[in-house]
């Protein structure tokens, strides 16, 4: 996909969402000094202020807005210009009651919070229109303006309406993507419980039952949604792209699993100008820089591998988790570059000055409450400096080594209900995966299921329930070509529309692994089943067992116990130039690492012995074959990492050769001399 730079930025990004509206005009140009002081690039403005720049229907007031983006320009600071669609006024609602989005069970959302958007309502798709326009034709020419910013994290809170309107429009777009009302019986097999329809006009959506609604229709009702979520930003963009040519258009993502599950990144990355991301740590007890690197890494693979801008992270703690520590000193720092690493073409925050008033007061901000005189202005300041020593990475990509298989359509159909075992959980299996290769210092990049894989030597895929035909023929064709595949339990089971593929288990997956699985054999909580191996190496299971018959695969390991006692556990298949492995039960990060270990070992991968657990190591190239290092050190000791090339730190200026220390909780960033 094309990759589109914020127009007039030459330097990494650097700011954050500012939102001058809450303060008086007077705190303005303390604002502005203090980002020059800071070493701010770009700020994004305007995202929640359609009540100010609209204060009642059709009557428009630019002059704060005119003033704000003029002093921001005098300064030499990019504008991101929101349009401020993602929260409508009160007289909005006023209005059109209707445009508030409805629960499946049938209560309609008040006004008062943000993101309260009936996605089919035409009033709400007019009056957005309306306000973009407005502001398109203003600002669309002005010297500041830097790229579009739509609406605000599509998605979230609300991500689907059932109310008649969206009912409505349903029907419309099953009877686009079935073209008749037999076809969709078919692919919703509504033979089961008859729920056979005569005409689309009976069609609704899956509101509150008595027991489960139809798999395949709530999962239909998923892609609907998200595809009333995309008219609505291409509505806005096609304006944009008319009225401000040239100006990049986006809209910020929230791709972490962790964080928004709704939207389908993978058909949303293709509409924006520029991928750019949202990301916040959960502080849920595990490693949050694992997640950060996850979600960096998913980000870039929805970029098509392209640079992206991280456009919100946190400076310090946030404010809408049950518990929100503050960052310790330098985490800042690296979760900045560690998205930097990984593609960001900047580090962006909410916000520039923590907010007095609202839901977010407590959400740490640039210049915090305490103002200058604080650890984070510190900090901030420090970063700008980082960032300004790092411009000469603009345009360059990171390096994988491996690539994993995710797709949000087989994550929604898994997460539907009535599935083998409710603790089968598929953004579960893809953290731990993706855990066992980080800490096997493996930089990753995410790709569907259809992606080319020709170029990595080993695939993962830790859980790809629904597969298509075609995704199936791709992985078979990898391995076919001397790709190493690994895949984990209950992939390839069901088609696009929810359907088990005919046959054994594992439907679309059986002939590249080798094998077919006779029954699943979930376990009961607390339930351990131990797997031995290679020189009676044991390992632990738990969750999930199966009855695995081989027919081509060799057992690498096999159940010892449990209700699969005796039959393979962990197979691998030689298949055409390549091996493809399958591992049926659940794993703990360490015991993935054994097998990981293997796979990696198949597909020539070097180990890194050499590098301490909790050490990133990163490469940006550029297509000159300049290359940067990046060395990220998570632990409380000094580290030495080996480099295969001599060159300069960039943030230090020091000369390197051979061997590059990074202090404790420090980064390291060395542009490599070949």
């Amino acid at each position: 996909m094309p990759h589109h730079a914020p127009k007039g930025l030459d330097r990494l990004a650097f700011g954050g969402d500012y939102n001058p509206e809450q303060w008086p005009e007077e705190v303005w140009a303390e604002d502005v000094a203090l980002m020059r002081e800071a070493g701010v690039t770009m700020v994004s403005v305007g995202i929640f202020s359609w009540a100010v720049l609209e204060p009642e229907p059709g009557r428009y007031d630019f002059g704060w807005l005119d003033r704000i983006v003029a002093l921001l320009h005098e300064a030499g600071i990019r504008v991101d210009l929101g349009t401020p669609t993602a929260s409508p006024p009160a007289w909005f609602y006023r209005a059109h009651p209707e445009a508030l989005p409805v629960t499946r069970e049938g209560m309609r959302y008040e006004f008062g919070s943000r993101g309260a958007i009936c996605h089919s309502s035409p009033a709400y798709r007019t009056a957005a229109r309306a306000v973009t326009g407005q502001l398109a034709r203003r600002y669309g020419a002005h010297p500041a303006v830097a790229m579009w910013h739509v609406n605000n994290e599509y998605g979230v809170p609300v991500s689907a309406c059932y109310c008649d309107t969206c009912a409505a429009a349903f029907r419309e777009w099953l009877a686009g993507r079935y073209g008749g009302v037999e076809a969709l019986n078919d692919a919703w097999g509504t033979a089961f419980w008859s729920q056979r329809y005569g005409d689309f006009a009976q069609i609704n959506p899956p509101r509150a039952t008595p027991t489960v609604v139809n798999p395949a229709q709530e999962l239909d009702y998923q892609r609907f949604a998200g595809a009333q979520i995309r008219a609505n930003f291409t509505a806005e963009r096609d304006l944009l792209h008319e009225l401000s040519p040239g100006v990049p258009v986006t809209t910020n993502f929230m791709t972490a699993p962790s964080q928004c599950e709704s939207m389908d990144y993978w058909a949303f990355g293709s509409e924006v100008d520029l991928v750019t991301n949202d990301h916040y740590l959960i502080t849920d007890g595990r490693r949050t820089h694992v997640n950060l690197a996850l979600a960096a890494d998913l980000t870039r693979g929805v970029a098509g591998g392209a640079p992206w801008l991280l456009l919100e992270h946190s400076t310090s703690g946030v404010s809408w988790q049950p518990r929100n520590p503050a960052k310790a000193p330098g985490e800042m720092a690296r979760n900045s570059l560690g998205h930097v690493a990984r593609g960001s073409e900047g580090a962006m925050f909410f916000q520039w000055r923590a907010s007095r008033r609202g839901a977010e007061k407590f959400h740490s901000a640039m210049l915090p409450h305490g103002g200058t005189d604080t650890r984070v202005w510190r900090e901030v300041r420090a970063l700008g400096a980082d960032l300004a020593a790092l411009g000469e990475i603009r345009g360059t990509r990171t390096v994988a080594d491996a690539a994993v298989v995710w797709d949000w359509e087989s994550w929604w159909a898994q997460r539907l209900e009535w599935r083998p075992t409710e603790d089968h959980d598929a953004r579960e299996r893809l953290d731990s995966y993706y855990e066992a290769l980080y800490d096997r210092h493996l930089t990753v990049d995410f790709v569907p299921p259809t992606a080319d894989l020709t170029a990595y030597p080993l695939v993962v895929v830790p859980a790809l329930y629904l597969a298509s035909e075609a995704a199936g023929r791709n992985l078979r064709a990898y391995a076919e070509g001397g790709g190493t595949l690994v895949v984990s339990y209950f992939s390839g089971i069901v088609d696009e529309h929810d359907g088990v593929h005919p046959g054994a288990y594992p439907g679309v997956l059986r002939d590249v692994l080798g094998l077919t699985v006779e029954e699943f054999a979930p376990l009961l909580p607390g339930r351990h089943v131990t797997l031995t191996g290679p020189d009676e190496a044991e390992l632990t299971g738990d969750v999930w067992t199966e009855f695995v018959v081989p027919h081509g695969a060799e057992a690498v390991w096999s159940y010892a116990d449990g209700p699969a006692a005796g039959r393979p556990a962990i197979t691998r298949h030689r298949v055409g130039a390549g091996t493809a492995w399958y591992v049926s039960t659940r794993l703990d990060t360490a015991a993935l690492d054994t097998v990981l270990g293997l796979a990696a070992a198949d597909a020539s991968l070097p180990e890194r012995a050499d590098l301490p657990r909790d050490v990133e190591v990163v490469r940006r190239r550029g297509e000159d074959g300049r290359e940067f290092v990046f060395a990220i050190n998570h632990t409380a000791a000094e580290v030495k990492v080996p480099l295969d090339a001599p060159g300069r730190e960039l943030l230090t200026g020091d000369g390197v050769d051979g061997r590059l220390a990074v202090p404790p909780g420090a980064v390291r960033v060395v542009r490599t001399v070949s």
